[in-house]
């Protein structure tokens, strides 16, 4: 077979007979329809080669995998794909299709023996098809389908190729901010494991949904929220701004990278201990309704709402040096009789304000939501006597009798 390289980039021009030694490795392996000329393109933006092509079924499938992990070399036991929704009704079409001989194409591979060398076909996009191909194959259907076949990819192109394959579909920007934090490295999911919020060998959340465990975002503003809450001293908290922060999700956020890249932040034995309460507090919260048998999945998952989950360790932060106070936060966990977090109070607290459709705090994820939580949160531990009705209103006036003071002041600031 004749192999032809197009549109490649001076600087690439060494890796090629590296390439097509992949290249015409990967076309003694499979049966393509291809049969004399086969193309090899470049992809100028990321420098990575690739050829378009027909393969059968039976080697999509037998030498295919969707099983595939990002960072193959350091965290293989991680993977970028998102969940198979297998209840779909697109999805079940799909395989009527191709049972009834449907053709795919734009399937998205990687051709890869480093890992897996049985199955060297990673698919990177498409996984979807390939389980249809897998269906209709049981039924003897076996015909050529379209493969994209990526060749000699390091891990940033492998992120690369994983987001645009994904382009056409309603990728989560939780499965994006996965995607990101691997390709950075395992430290942040390591620290959660360590802690307990993951277990371990879990990965995070490929789209924040019921049941689910956190997401890096979730994750992100554990810690961003932390840090910030830090920088208030905690008995000027009443005189100062005090507002739990949500990054960016589904891009970089600059904040997160800064904090990320300080390796120390991971051995800050205060945060361990930040975590840890945390873990308790999600397990605390699930565990009481699992033992009710109640369905209710909103106040199950309460702790792990964004406005909640950010005010808690905002508040954290600010008592990072109030043992007493640190402890009476961190004991909330262990409130027995109701759910640690009240969720059926926390329903019921609305400010004459608030629009006729909401639900209560941490409900939202707005800052005025998030500043609330916070009132509520700093304003449990002048007892620990847990979270009660005269507690949440309490706060909600709290929020709105700082934020009208803060007004004042700064409009006194401008005469």
């Amino acid at each position: 077979m004749k192999i032809n390289f197009f549109n490649i980039r001076k600087d690439k021009v060494a890796k090629q007979s590296k390439i097509e030694a992949l290249v015409n490795e990967f076309t003694g392996t499979f049966n393509l329809l291809e049969k004399t000329d086969l193309n090899v393109l470049t992809d100028n933006k990321i420098g990575a080669f690739y050829i378009e092509c027909n393969i059968k079924a039976k080697d999509v499938v037998e030498k295919g995998s969707i099983d595939v992990p990002l960072d193959p070399d350091n965290q293989s036991e991680y993977r970028a794909n998102r969940q198979v929704v297998e209840n779909n009704p697109a999805y079940h079409k799909m395989i009527e299709d191709a049972k009834d001989g449907r053709v795919f194409c734009n399937i998205i591979a990687e051709y890869n023996t480093k890992f897996e060398f049985e199955r060297p076909l990673k698919i990177i996009g498409g996984q979807h098809r390939y389980l249809a191909i897998e269906s209709a194959l049981d039924d003897n259907i076996n015909e050529y389908h379209g493969i994209k076949v990526y060749f000699g990819l390091d891990t940033n192109q492998r992120l690369d190729v994983q987001l645009i394959s994904n382009t056409n579909i309603a990728v989560s920007n939780d499965l994006l901010d996965r995607m990101f934090e691997t390709v950075k490295g395992p430290e942040l999911r390591n620290w959660c494991q360590e802690v307990g919020i993951l277990e371990a060998g879990e990965d995070f959340a490929d789209k924040k949904q019921r049941g689910s465990q956190i997401s890096v975002r979730g994750a992100r503003s554990l810690i961003l929220n932390y840090l910030e809450g830090k920088k208030i001293p905690d008995k000027k908290f009443n005189n100062l701004k005090t507002n739990p922060i949500l990054p960016a999700t589904g891009s970089v956020d600059k904040n997160w990278e800064i904090v990320r890249n300080n390796q120390e932040i991971w051995k800050d034995e205060i945060l361990k201990k930040v975590g840890k309460a945390f873990g308790n507090l999600i397990k605390a919260q699930r565990d009481y309704f699992k033992s009710k048998k109640s369905k209710n999945f909103e106040f199950a998952d309460k702790a792990l709402s964004y406005s909640t989950l950010s005010a808690w360790a905002y508040v954290a932060g600010v008592l990072h040096k109030n043992d007493v106070r640190l402890k009476r936060h961190f004991d909330l966990s262990k409130i027995t009789n109701t759910d640690p977090l009240n969720s059926a109070i926390l329903a019921k607290g609305r400010h004459k304000t608030d629009p006729e459709n909401y639900r209560g705090l941490g409900t939202r994820t707005d800052p005025k939501d998030r500043g609330r939580l916070a009132e509520l949160f700093f304003t449990q531990t002048d007892k620990g006597d847990g979270i009660n009705k005269k507690l949440v209103d309490l706060a909600v006036q709290k929020y709105y009798l700082k934020d009208a003071m803060l007004t004042v002041k700064e409009m006194e600031k401008n005469l």
